[in-house]
């Protein structure tokens, strides 16, 4: 059976999901914290388990997950500001969607 592709609809929940596993997964955070983020909700500086080691990390886990490639060059201060700021980059760097 094939799979069906994801409606453009799908696509923010299907992304927001996965993100919110990833950090769960990566940074050891309970489902019930990770639940609560919204796009303001701050993560680097504002997470102790996010510090430089776990970015280094995360960013493998995501390209991972969502089978995208990050160049060091893509990653900026803003990147990991916020939840929201980093649900845009990811979503800029799935195909069709930039």
């Amino acid at each position: 059976m094939r799979a069906e592709p994801l409606k453009d609809d799908a696509l923010p929940s299907s992304l927001d999901e996965t993100l919110r596993a990833t950090l769960q997964d990566v940074l050891g955070l309970s489902a019930e914290s990770v639940a609560t983020f919204g796009p303001e909700t701050e993560l680097f500086g504002a997470l102790p388990e996010l510090d430089s080691m776990a970015v280094a990390t995360l960013l493998t886990e995501i390209e991972d997950r969502f089978s995208i490639l990050i160049d060091d060059d893509d990653i900026d201060g803003e990147t990991f500001e916020t939840f929201g700021t980093l649900t845009a980059f990811i979503k800029s760097k799935l195909p069709g969607q930039a």
